[in-house]
């Protein structure tokens, strides 16, 4: 979900698209917070981790 993300950030701010851009940066942070939860010993929907 993180490297989706960055992936996303990067194609909208290369092509001026703002809704790849604000998507991109959504998926990023939910990605980051999972990824927290789941170093917390909370893992959500099965997983400890989603990239």
């Amino acid at each position: 979900m993180i490297i989706l993300g960055v992936i996303l950030l990067i194609v909208g701010a290369l092509t001026d698209l703002s809704f790849l851009y604000a998507l991109g940066g959504l998926l990023v942070v939910i990605g980051i917070v999972l990824t927290v939860l789941g170093f917390l010993g909370r893992a959500v929907g099965g997983r400890k981790t989603w990239f």
